[in-house]
Order: structure tokens, then C-alpha cells, then sequence
């Protein structure tokens, strides 16, 4: 089996969850890519609420045969950033990720180095947070897998005060068609129970249960599906203990363009002004 990243631990529920559920806002994103492998992505999201405008441009250039990637982008907000990845060029399985980005108006920065190492049953990252307000941070994480078993943890160790400032684990079992995981979190004080289920083809559904101990002794439990409908299109739906309703829709209109359509609705007050509707249009040559 190929084991994720720590940060991926879960991801396939996360993302039935979360994706396609364009709400709040209206978006906007634009990808080029030219002959020799340099891609653009534009993006724009206006808040529907205060009418606020987020905007970034990002090239991106890969070199698979040195392993190289290079990403820039430069924001609204004038933050400029760049990030260089070098897979596999130290030794196989090795990556150097070297990330760091500059406000110019204010001199604020940040910056962190950090090396990947991926074998098909253990996945282990290290890297350095050089301009924390901490001073310098170590992360380290790693998974570990074997038959279908995952079992991964994640720690952050501050330089200056020689203290550990976050601890988690998480372990999980994972087949072709189904997932299950508990993610332990925020030194041990937020909990998380997932599963994810392929049904079939066209039908996918999760849950998630969450309880933090620090905040209250209630569970809040949310559950998704997504539906295929075609090739091109599918819709998804979730709800929570709270009764907020989620459904989101997506269609691509034609290649290189996809539409997608999502609200969020208080099913306890629906005579009220407290829904949440938005869209994203997505364009790729």
C-alpha cells in the first residue's frame, strides 16, 4: 500500500465534506498552461456578505526529468511568495520543499525548509518555521501502514523554549472501497471519528464525528453523500446535528469550463435571512 502524508490522513472524507460547496461567495478561476509547461492560475472570490475581493496570480513550472517544481504567486494583499520542491534529485524517495513569502509595505515574512521522505509503507516530513513568533518551530510528522493499518502522529517543538507546542495522532484502516479513522488532535483535546464509503460507481458516503472535551461534553456529527449523476456532472448534499442543510452542484460545460453551484441552509430557521448561497466558474485551457 502507498501511505499518505500526515496531513492527507483523512483527506477523502475532508474533501466529500468540504469541495464543491462554493458558498458564501462568488469565485472565479482561470488556468493557462503554455507549450513548455508553464502554468497560470488566476483566481478571484468576492465575499457575498461585505462584498470584499480576494485575488491571487500563481505560475507554476515543472521539470519532471530533474524534479523540479517552482511555484511564485503575489496576492491582492501584496504577500509575495515562491516555493521550490526538488523530488528525488538527494536520493529516491527524498524531497526538499524550500517556502517563503514577503509583505513588502510592512517587511513581515516567512519562511520554512523542509524534507520529505516516502517509502510504499511509511511517510515521514521534517521542516523548520524560521520566522515563527516563537521563535524557530521544528514539525515532524510520519505515517506508518501495513495491510490496510495506518497509524501516524504529528508534533511541533519550539526552539527558544524547548517546549512542545502541539502534539497529535491519528490512526485509521483503509481499503480500495471504504476508510475509517480517529484523529486525535490539540494535545490530546479534539477528537475526530470518520469513516468514507465508496458504495459504488456513482455514489460515495462519509461521516465525521467531533467532540472537543475542552469546549463541551456534546458530540457534533455531520454526514455527506455525493451522487453521479454523468461524466460530467454530480451533486452532493450534508447535514449536521445542528440541522444545517448543504448541497452542492457541479457541471463541467463544456471542456475546459465547470460550473459549480452550493448553498448552506439553517433547516430550523428557513423564514429567516440566515442562508448562504454562492457559485465558482472554473476555466482551463
Amino acid at each position: 500500500m502507498s501511505v499518505p502524508h500526515y496531513g492527507d490522513f483523512g483527506k477523502s472524507l475532508n474533501d466529500l465534506l468540504s469541495k464543491d460547496f462554493p458558498v458564501g461567495h462568488a469565485k472565479l478561476e482561470v488556468n493557462t498552461t503554455t507549450s513548455n509547461g508553464i502554468k497560470f492560475t488566476v483566481t478571484g472570490a468576492k465575499d457575498n456578505n461585505n462584498g470584499a475581493i480576494v485575488s491571487e496570480i500563481k505560475t507554476k513550472y515543472s521539470d519532471k526529468s530533474r524534479g523540479l517544481t517552482v511555484t511564485e504567486h503575489w496576492n491582492a494583499k501584496n504577500v509575495i511568495g515562491a516555493q521550490v520542491e526538488l523530488q528525488d534529485a538527494i536520493a529516491a524517495g527524498v524531497k526538499l520543499d524550500i517556502t517563503g513569502s514577503i509583505h513588502p509595505s510592512n517587511g513581515a515574512k516567512n519562511g520554512k525548509v523542509a524534507v520529505e521522505f516516502k517509502q510504499p509503507n511509511i511517510f515521514t516530513r521534517s521542516s523548520v518555521d524560521l520566522f515563527a513568533k516563537a521563535g524557530p518551530t521544528i514539525h515532524t510528522d510520519a505515517i506508518i501502514g501495513s495491510e490496510g493499518f495506518l497509524l501516524g502522529g504529528d508534533v511541533a517543538y519550539s526552539v527558544n523554549d524547548a517546549a512542545l507546542q502541539r502534539y497529535n495522532v491519528a490512526v485509521g484502516y483503509t481499503t480500495p472501497e471504504y476508510q475509517v479513522g480517529l484523529h486525535a488532535t490539540n494535545k490530546f483535546s479534539h477528537f475526530t471519528a470518520a469513516y468514507h464509503h465508496k458504495v459504488n460507481k456513482t455514489v460515495e458516503a462519509g461521516a465525521k464525528a467531533i467532540w472537543n472535551k475542552a469546549a463541551s461534553d456534546s458530540v457534533s456529527i455531520e454526514v455527506g453523500t455525493k451522487y453521479v449523476l454523468d461524466n460530467q456532472t454530480f451533486v452532493k448534499a450534508k447535514i449536521d446535528n445542528v440541522g444545517r442543510l448543504g448541497l452542492g452542484y457541479s457541471q463541467v460545460l463544456r471542456p475546459g469550463v465547470k460550473l459549480g453551484l452550493g448553498g448552506l441552509f439553517d433547516t430550523t430557521r428557513l423564514h429567516e435571512n440566515v442562508h448562504r448561497v454562492g457559485l465558482s466558474l472554473a476555466l482551463e485551457n
